[in-house]
This record gives structure tokens, sequence and C-alpha cells, in this order.
């Protein structure tokens, strides 16, 4: 394959950029540590590597076909993407007891890629950019969800080890309890250009007019 080392260095610098997975992780590693953190870390990098494969055989022909469905996904995942960054922000009123509290499943990993705009972006760029149409296209399309797969494990697990590290920096609660703020923040911000581009769309800009 001759993209190997785009798709490698693009896959790096995409999983380890901040991004909603990235800043669930930290955020779970800090108030649970590693180990309640590892399903969901497992569940981001397998959610992901799943989507990229099914928007490679082609799911992304549905949306060219459906745009209006596209757009709901876009609304679902901005809604989620708000609803986790206020769950973020309430946890942080007040000391988490880890032995009741649940951090987010491997399953919640997994599932929440649909509804990631990051993920989405990342995935059919990566599919638009790094394959040819061609006899070769499905094995391009398999390397680079392996690529991703890989990839993805050291640069998420870095924002893990990062919040894991600032658990034992951040003893008092005051100081957990304004991370979490900082990250509700953070979450809340990485969707608004989501939002502006939804408000663009012609379907809810007449909703305005």
């Amino acid at each position: 394959m001759e993209y190997m080392l785009p798709v490698i260095l693009f896959a790096i610098s995409t999983s380890i950029t901040p991004g909603p997975n990235n800043i669930m992780v930290m955020t779970s590693a800090l108030n649970f540590g590693v180990k309640k953190t590892l399903p969901l870390l497992v569940g981001i990098c397998a959610g992901f590597s799943v989507m990229l494969l099914v928007i490679g055989l082609g799911f992304g022909q549905v949306f060219t076909a459906f745009p209006s469905l596209h757009l709901i996904i876009k609304c679902v995942g901005v809604a989620y993407l708000l609803y986790l960054a206020w769950a973020i922000a309430k946890s942080a009123s007040a000391p988490i007891d880890t032995d009741k509290a649940k951090p987010l499943t491997f399953m919640n990993g997994a599932l929440f890629q649909w509804v990631n705009a990051k993920a989405w972006v990342v995935a059919t760029g990566a599919i638009a950019a790094f394959t040819s149409i061609g006899d070769g296209y499905y094995t391009q399309n398999f390397i680079i969800v392996l690529v991703f797969f890989i990839a993805a494990f050291p640069c998420v697990g870095a924002w893990l080890l990062c919040g894991s590290a600032l658990k034992r920096v951040l003893t008092k609660d005051k100081y957990r309890i304004r991370f979490n703020y900082v990250m509700a923040i953070l979450l809340a911000l990485s969707v608004m250009p989501v939002v502006l581009e939804v408000i663009e769309q012609p379907q809810v800009a007449k909703l305005w007019a």
C-alpha cells in the first residue's frame, strides 16, 4: 500500500489530538482510575475500528442518498455530547464514591462512535483520502482499519495515563472539582463547530427564517 506512512501519521495525529473520546477517557481515569476506565478505552478503539470498516464497505453511500439521516445523527450526537458535558459538570459538585459510581462501559465507548462528530470526520476522511477504486479497494480498507486500531490504543491510552497521573496530583476535592468543570466545558466546546454546521443546514435554516 503506497499510502502506508501517511495513513500511520494520519491515524496517530487524529487519535492523539483532543476530542470527545480522549476527554472522556482522561476524565474517567481521574475519577475512577485506570482499571475501571480500561473497558471504555477498549470500547472506543474497537468501536471506531468497526465504524471505519462499515463506512469503508459502503455505508457512507447511504448518507449520500439520504442526507437528512446524516443530519439526524449529527443532532443526536450533539445532544448526547452536551449531556455528557452536563453529567461531568454535575459530578464535580460532590466527591465521587468510586465504589458506587459507575464509569462508562465498553458498549458506551463503542456505540458512542456512531454519534461522535469527530469520529465521522476522521473515518470518512481516511477512506476518501487513502483508498482508490479498483481490485485492491477492500484490502486498502482493511489495512486502514488495522492501522487505526493499533494506533488508537497508545494514543488514547496516553490520555488514560494522563488522567491517572492527575488523580495522584489532584488529591484535594476542590482541584478535582475544578478539573471536571474544565473538562465539561472543553467537551461542550468540542461540539460547537458541529452545532454551527447543523444550524447552517438548509432544513434547519428554514426554521430560523
